[in-house]
């Protein structure tokens, strides 16, 4: 059975390993002891992400999409063509570049610094403005 630190654990939730602690602390995933690291058991922390997402989007708007791969981010590059433009956004651990049009990019408002969702449905990647 695969395990996981705290630090390895946070990673993987995108939080801060002080975050991870604090949940660990109120019971909200199971740890135990190896040596002086706290380790949490895969299956504790796999169960605990699907728990986490379901509060997550609990208190959000709807989206009205069929894309179901939602990466919620900071956009951290815009590189703006005569036609297209290429949105960076940095998803917790993951990076994910698009390619789309420069009018797209208008509409939505999207420069560095603002939140944005990179939405992946097969082959391609569709980017809300949050």
């Amino acid at each position: 059975m695969e395990s996981y630190t705290i630090g390895q654990a946070a990673r993987l939730l995108g939080v801060s390993v002080d975050t991870a602690r604090r949940w660990a602390d109120a019971e909200r995933f199971p740890t135990h002891r190896e040596g002086t690291r706290r380790i949490v058991a895969g299956p504790d922390l796999a169960a605990f992400c699907v728990e986490a997402a379901q509060e997550g989007a609990e208190g959000e708007e709807a989206a009205y999409t069929s894309a179901r791969n939602a990466f919620p981010g900071i956009v951290t590059g815009v590189k703006l063509g005569t036609v297209d433009a290429q949105v960076e956004i940095q998803a917790g651990p993951h990076r994910i570049v698009s390619l789309l049009t420069r009018e797209a990019v208008e509409e939505l408002g999207l420069e560095v610094g603002a939140r944005a969702t990179a939405r992946v449905k097969s082959t391609s990647v569709f980017i809300d403005r949050a």
